[in-house]
């Protein structure tokens, strides 16, 4: 009988531990947990290192939030020390391996979520108060190249993914407006890169690089760098390729969140 490896991954530990147990008791299941973002990351490549790779993710779409329920201070890259986002654990798990198959699993229906989860490359979206045969019948479909939706998300996801599409439209007709120097500007923006970096890197003056920024802005129509990175980000730019040497890091985490220590620039000043 093939068996299948399933890593639990929640910061609730009686829930992991309970739904570890449940899971394990079926013939072809075996089963692990892990308590956080991090730890996730480890067990995953101890099993490829050991080759015993995992089959399916069920990651708490909440991870890192706290008791309370609030949300995480903001998504972080998942291959980073730092992961406290469900979400942001799926784009990185995604990315590292792209066989292993996702299923987030939430306290509440949320289409916005659910479509940023499917989005992010997860297969399936299920109440965490689902039944074990509903949660095997997911896992074993997910298997299977199958996407698990509850019914009643269904139309709000699929609006959540139309009105993206028609968002990443016009983002792109933004950015299509740029000059290729303005569209340089905007890839090291993305990239947190700050004006004396960007003036550095591109053998700019700052004052250059300020009016660049501010060009950038006008033909976006945003005040922020935040703004202008959100808005690139959904057009597909990609960040500036890394150079050696240090730099000044800018807008980062996700768009709309400052952190202690972040430079903001608006409209081309720092806030």
């Amino acid at each position: 009988m093939a068996r299948i490896r399933v890593l639990v991954v929640d910061d609730h530990r009686i829930f992991a531990e309970s739904l570890a147990a449940a899971l394990a008791a079926e013939p072809d299941v075996d089963v692990a947990a892990a308590g956080s973002g991090p730890a996730a990351l480890r067990c995953l490549e101890r099993g490829a290192a050991e080759g015993r790779r995992f089959d399916v993710l069920l990651v708490d779409a909440e991870l890192g939030a706290g008791p309370a329920g609030a949300a995480a201070a903001r998504p972080v890259p998942a291959d980073a020390e730092g992961v406290v986002d469900g979400i942001s654990l799926v784009t990185g798990v995604r990315r590292a391996q792209p066989a292993l198959r996702t299923v987030v699993l939430a306290e509440k229906d949320d289409p916005r979520r659910a479509a940023l989860a499917l989005q992010a490359g997860a297969s399936g979206w299920v109440a965490k108060d689902c039944s074990l045969q509903r949660l095997l019948a997911v896992v074993r479909g997910v298997l299977r190249d199958e996407t698990h939706l509850p019914p009643a998300l269904l139309t709000g996801v699929l609006r959540e993914l139309t009105e993206a599409r028609r968002h990443r439209t016009d983002s792109e007709r933004l950015v299509e407006s740029l000059t290729p120097r303005e569209r340089e500007v905007l890839r090291c923006m993305v990239a947190g890169l700050g004006r004396k970096a960007v003036a550095e890197r591109l053998f700019l003056s700052p004052h250059t690089v300020r009016t660049h920024m501010q060009n950038v802005l006008g033909k976006l129509g945003v005040h922020s760098t935040l703004a202008a990175v959100a808005l690139a980000r959904r057009a597909g730019v990609g960040p500036a390729e890394p150079v050696s040497g240090p730099v000044r890091r800018i807008a980062a985490g996700s768009a709309g969140q400052v952190l202690p220590g972040d430079v903001v620039e608006r409209g081309g000043q720092p806030a």
